[in-house]
This record gives structure tokens, sequence and C-alpha cells, in this order.
């Protein structure tokens, strides 16, 4: 609908004043980030902690991994399946119920992941660089409040 007198709504928002947009433009910078420190690795945010949670916790199954990390159960699969084409990650049948696989780490992911832990804290301190070093603790904490209240609302809410 336009609008001939005055401004509408959607001109009086000012983009640039709603949380929505920082979160979206900070997911951006965080991925690429971690891509640059991590790019000799060739892997995703997701994948790395996919990976992380495997090792944590042995044999789960791809539902709790979704779960856990906070991604979405219908694309889980294929972020496993890009893992076990690469040999870091192996399905096996579960001895209760052959149609669930368990995941487990392989030798070559678990040395991957050693290997990406550098870059993985290195991406980590230079997203929260231009902010003075006080007051990132109270950032990462208000971070926190914010996802875990809200954390019910998402597509693919994680385990708290």
């Amino acid at each position: 609908m336009i609008q001939t007198r005055g401004r509408s709504k959607a001109a009086k928002v000012v983009l640039e004043d709603q949380p929505g947009y920082y979160i979206r433009r900070l997911q951006q910078i965080a991925v690429a980030i971690f891509l640059e420190e991590t790019q000799a690795h060739g892997i995703t945010p997701v994948q790395y902690a996919a990976l992380h949670a495997a090792v944590q916790q042995p044999g789960l199954d791809q539902r709790t991994l979704a779960s856990t990390i906070g991604f979405d159960t219908s694309t889980i699969g294929g972020v496993i399946d890009r893992l076990e084409r690469r040999g870091l990650i192996e399905r096996q049948a579960s001895p209760t119920d052959r149609r669930v696989r368990l995941l487990h780490v392989t030798p070559d992911g678990q040395a991957l992941l050693e290997e990406l832990i550098p870059g993985m804290l290195k991406a980590q301190q230079r997203m929260l660089a231009p902010l003075p070093a006080s007051q990132r603790a109270g950032f990462l904490a208000m971070l926190k409040t914010v996802v875990e209240a809200n954390n019910d609302l998402s597509r693919a809410p994680s385990e708290t």
C-alpha cells in the first residue's frame, strides 16, 4: 500500500536501530572470521560444532546432535554426510535400534579437531576484540541470556 500523506510506518522505522539487524550482521561476521582463521582445514562452524559435540558425547545419534548444537534436524544429515565423506566421522548402527545411526569421530576427525582449536579460539578473540577487555565477559553473558530466554522460539532449539 502506498501512502500519499505523511510517512508510512515502515518509512519511520530505522533498520540500524533494530537489534535483529545487528544480530544478523554479527552472525555473518562471526562465520567470516571463523572461516578465515580455519581456512586451511576447509570446515564450517556447523561442522566444527558437530565434530566437537560428537567428541564430547561419543555414540550420540543425529537427532541428539542437532539438539545439542541447536541445528535443524532436517539438515543435520547433510552436515554429517560431508564429514563422513571426508573420513572425519562414522555412522554405526545402534545395537538396540537398527534404524538409529550412532556417530563416532574417527582418528582423523579427532586430529582435525585438535588442529582447529587454535584457529577457532583466535576467531573468538577477534570477534570480541573491538570491545574493551573489561566488557567482553558482560557482553557474552548478555548474549547467553538473550539466546537462552528465546531458545524455545528457535526453529532448532538446543538443549541447555
